[in-house]
Parts: structure tokens; C-alpha cells; sequence
């Protein structure tokens, strides 16, 4: 380890971060083919803790699903997820009368503030072929000042993200999608209007990097204040100036420092995670994330009163049919398709 890099560990299925996020979780799901309600057929799901369904079996989990993967209505406050689908579908319902169905390099990124309830399926839209699902989910500090607004989502679709591209002197490939943040003139999707990524001098980064083989890329430096993560998820080896990053691990950039990133034998990709800190009292239980105790009993007091707008929709793992078209329905009515 360097000056520049440090702090390198291994990666499990929730992998630790630094201020202003708290949390990312990887989900690699090899699921089989889907039935006609979108989930497993019933022999796949014997020996499996249905409900609480977090071991890799035959490469795939249910997660908190009883016929369908995925999270059932659960609720969230004080904080935003960012959700980056790299292949499969997840289907979105929400407190509020939102839902969507978005996939396939797609991003979703929501608001919780002040308290919603969503759920979060993940469909098995093929009956003839496997559904391999993977995606990334983070979880984003709201500050203070946030906590307490109205809930809302965005929709950052695959063809609007933009895309940096660096060829190196042999002539080898660097593409980063940026899904937060910029690279040179080239910037991502405005966020929503209260993350603390909507104000530029907080130089928040969510930026997913795929390299070829032997690549090299040249990482640009931010500010001394920011922290900087990398999460190495794919490839054989990445190095990263002196220190050699192997396959699944994470390491801690100074960020003011450029780092020269080169792949090994194989293609690399790997997430970018930087923001300035916040500097504030995070106190986490479950699904809220707050400033003290204090309100996160408040939290869940209301939430047991009034469930923070009830549940809308006729049963709990909420699916939108077989066809796989991606769209978004907001809490105003406004529809998108793509």
C-alpha cells in the first residue's frame, strides 16, 4: 500500500463506504427461467428459508420474495438509494403511487426524505431463457437539512447516461459511465434537486469503469477533502500506481492525487465512490438513517401510526407483466416509456 492507496479488503455481498454514503450492496442473481407469474417455478423453491431467502443456492437468492425475487414493501427515511441495474429487471412500486419497471443499464435514483414506503421485485420476464440479474444498490446520506422532504424518484435511463471514453497509447480503452458527477467537460444526469450530490461543490462521484485488457486510464484528482472509494468488481487484477488490487476488493484513493489505473490480463470494471463528507451524526436502524436516537424513535412511531401513506396496491410483490418494456409512472401522474 501507498500513500495514494490504501486500506485494500475484500468485498462480501454489502460492501462498506465512506461519508456521504453509507452502504453499497452488489446482487448477482443467476436466476432460471420465469413461469407466468414472474418468479421461479414452485420445485425451485424447495430448501430455501422463503421470506428470508439471503444464501446463494443453485447461484441465486429470493432475497425477502415468496414466488417472486426481490423486497416486498419496506420503508425508508432520511437518506436516498441509488440504484444501478447492470442486467436484469427490478420493478418498482412506491407509498406515493409511483412504480416502474427499469433495467439493463438503467439507474433509479430516489428520494426517501421525510418517509415512503416502495417495494423492489426483481421479475423473471423470460420463460424460455434464464433472467441473470446483477445491479448495485447505494445508499446516499441525506444531511440535516434533507431529512425531512418530500419523497421522490428519478429515472437516468440507460441511452441518456453519458459516457467518457480514454483510449491510452496502445491504442486499449477506458469507457466510465457517469451516473454522478463529471469527467473533464462531461457530466451526468442532474440528481434530485435536495441529494446532497445536487450541489457541484460537493464533488459527489458514482462513476462505473470498464477497462480492456492492459488498459490504462489516468484517474483525475479532486479536491483534498473528498473521500474517494474504489470497489474492484470484475477482471483478475487492477493496479492501481504501485499497489497491485486483486480481483473483489476495495481501496481508498487520496484524491487530490492522480492515479494511474492499469487492467491486467483480462477486462476490469469497477465503481467509484466519492463525495465531500458530510461531517454529521449518522445513527442507522434498519431503514431509517437519522441524526440521533431521538429520531429514529420518532421514525418509527409514525411509521406505526400512519405507515407512511399506506400501501396502494392490491398485494405486496407488485409486478407489471410479461412484456419488458421499461417505464416510469411519477406520484403526479406523469408517465415516461422507453
Amino acid at each position: 500500500m501507498s500513500e495514494t492507496v490504501n486500506h485494500i479488503k475484500p468485498l462480501g455481498f454489502q460492501w462498506e463506504a465512506l461519508d456521504p454514503f453509507l452502504f453499497c450492496v452488489h446482487h448477482e442473481d443467476f436466476f432460471p427461467k420465469g413461469n407466468a407469474n414472474l418468479g421461479p417455478d414452485k420445485k425451485e423453491l424447495v430448501g430455501r428459508n422463503i421470506g428470508q431467502d439471503f444464501q446463494v443456492k443453485d447461484g441465486w437468492r429470493m432475497y425477502h420474495g415468496q414466488t417472486v425475487p426481490g423486497f416486498p414493501p419496506h420503508p425508508h427515511r432520511g437518506f436516498e438509494t441509488v440504484t444501478v441495474v447492470r442486467k436484469g429487471w427490478v420493478d418498482h412500486s412506491d407509498s406515493m403511487g409511483a412504480a416502474g419497471r427499469y433495467g439493463n443499464g438503467d439507474v433509479q435514483w430516489m428520494t426517501a426524505g421525510k418517509g415512503l414506503q416502495h417495494s423492489e421485485m426483481f421479475p423473471l420476464v423470460n420463460q424460455d431463457t434464464d433472467n441473470p440479474m446483477e445491479l448495485f444498490q447505494i445508499w446516499l446520506n441525506l444531511p440535516r437539512t434533507s431529512k425531512m422532504v418530500e419523497p421522490h424518484y428519478k429515472m437516468f435511463w440507460n441511452e441518456d447516461i453519458p459516457r467518457y471514453e480514454k483510449t491510452d497509447g496502445q491504442n486499449r480503452k477506458t469507457k466510465i459511465e457517469l451516473i454522478a458527477g463529471r469527467i473533464d467537460t462531461l457530466a451526468a444526469p442532474v440528481p434530485p434537486p435536495d441529494s446532497w450530490a445536487a450541489k457541484a461543490e460537493n464533488e459527489v462521484a458514482i462513476w462505473v469503469i470498464h477497462m480492456e485488457p492492459n488498459a490504462v486510464f489516468e484517474l483525475p484528482a479532486a479536491s483534498p477533502v473528498v473521500n474517494r472509494r474504489l470497489y474492484f468488481y470484475k477482471g483478475d487484477q487492477l493496479q492501481l500506481n504501485d499497489t497491485s488490487l486483486p480481483a473483489y476488493h476495495s481501496a481508498d484513493l487520496q484524491a487530490d492525487q492522480q492515479i494511474n489505473m492499469t487492467a491486467g490480463e483480462e477486462a476490469c470494471s469497477a465503481l467509484i465512490l466519492q463525495g465531500r463528507p458530510m461531517r454529521e451524526p449518522v445513527v442507522q436502524y434498519g431503514p431509517f438513517v437519522m441524526n440521533s436516537k431521538q429520531e429514529i424513535d420518532e421514525a418509527f412511531s409514525e411509521y406505526r401510526q400512519t405507515q407512511f401513506g399506506g400501501w396502494p396496491w392490491p398485494q405486496d410483490e407488485v409486478t407489471h407483466g410479461t412484456d419488458a418494456k421499461r417505464f416510469a409512472i411519477y406520484s403526479d401522474g406523469t408517465k415516461e416509456e422507453r
